[in-house]
């Protein structure tokens, strides 16, 4: 019987005195009464506790060993800048944590000979399969999945003891973080020179193949420019001409010979009868005629730029003299150097 159940036993027999006495004092029993009573009130409480423990049988051993078992002692140690391998070979991950651990019965109580070495070990361990499969930039994601990998307790190989981490750090060296950020740099980079790439060869494909193929791709592609200027466009027939003719290196038809501007005021016209030669018009030549009808003057940067476009679509059909002549002509000084 706990002490709980003896106290209000000893209450409960002290009330029923009490009121036995009052009883006996009102309707005045005999003096044989009174020793009766008091044998009862000593006898049926001890019977009542007597019976109750041999109903509720020995304590168990279990319980007493609950009662005295002391509790389950913790300890830590600390795990600092421990190398753990990444995805990426020679990216190491730079561990740092609290570990805690408890020592379990083993069987046959082998002794545990140094538990922070053993907790230490086991946490690293259960780390390490993680980090070997994440790649070096995602330090700080990995960082808090360890967080939640490694917050319950486990058991060690030996089931010796049960172990944890806490406080994790999970950082790269700053010589491979720097590495990382500059390669970063590059890919974004190259990311940009080949879309520009890409661009650029699309445009030239797209004047080479569909605008310039021909004249009469030509014409409908400044038409379509010049939608609101269609006497502009008649007038510049020959001029679309001879763009066409240079970009793909090839004389101008004679059925568009007409289509030739006349030759200006201040050129010399050629004799009817030459005693030389007249010297056959280059494609540069012809270009130059072109930007000066389209108002690109000497010194105008779009002359270079559109030259430039036009050597690129030239050098793709393998006239590499041509384009060339193209670039001396019109590239400025410095850029012909280089």
């Amino acid at each position: 019987m706990t002490t709980a159940r003896k106290t209000t036993t000893v209450f409960l027999t002290i009330l029923c005195a009490l009121l036995l006495t009052i009883v006996g004092l009102t309707e005045r029993w005999p003096a044989w009464t009174w020793a009766t009573l008091a044998v009862l009130l000593v006898v049926v409480p001890a019977a009542a506790m007597k019976i109750a423990a041999v109903r509720r049988g020995p304590v168990p051993v279990v319980f007493e060993e609950q009662l005295t078992a002391p509790p389950v002692e913790r300890t830590d140690c600390q795990v600092s800048q421990v190398a753990l391998p990444s995805l990426w070979e020679d990216y190491d991950f730079v561990f740092s944590a609290t570990v805690r651990w408890y020592l379990v019965d083993s069987p046959g109580n082998a002794p545990v000979l140094n538990p922070p070495g053993l907790a230490a070990e086991t946490v690293l361990n259960r780390a390490r399969v993680l980090t070997e499969k994440r790649e070096p930039g995602q330090a700080s994601l990995v960082q808090h999945e360890l967080g939640g990998l490694l917050s319950r307790m486990f058991p060690d190989p030996t089931g010796q003891l049960q172990a944890m981490a806490e406080n994790i750090s999970l950082t790269l060296r700053p010589q491979d973080q720097e590495r990382l950020d500059r390669l970063a740099e590059v890919r974004k980079d190259k990311a940009v020179w080949e879309h520009q790439r890409t661009y650029e060869q699309s445009k030239r494909q797209y004047l080479g193949e569909d605008v310039l193929k021909d004249t009469g791709s030509a014409v409908v592609w400044w038409l379509a420019k010049n939608d609101e200027h269609v006497e502009k466009t008649v007038a510049d027939l020959g001029l679309l001409a001879r763009l066409t003719s240079a970009a793909n290196d090839s004389d101008i038809p004679e059925r568009l010979q007409d289509l030739l501007s006349p030759p200006r005021p201040d050129e010399p016209i050629a004799p009817e009868h030459p005693e030389e030669p007249t010297r056959q018009r280059s494609a540069a030549d012809l270009v130059a005629d072109l930007f000066d009808a389209m108002g690109f003057t000497d010194g105008d940067p779009r002359r270079e730029m559109l030259a430039a476009q036009l050597a690129h679509i030239i050098k793709e059909q393998n006239r590499y003299e041509t384009a060339e002549e193209l670039l001396r002509r019109f590239a400025p000084p410095g850029d012909e150097a280089a």
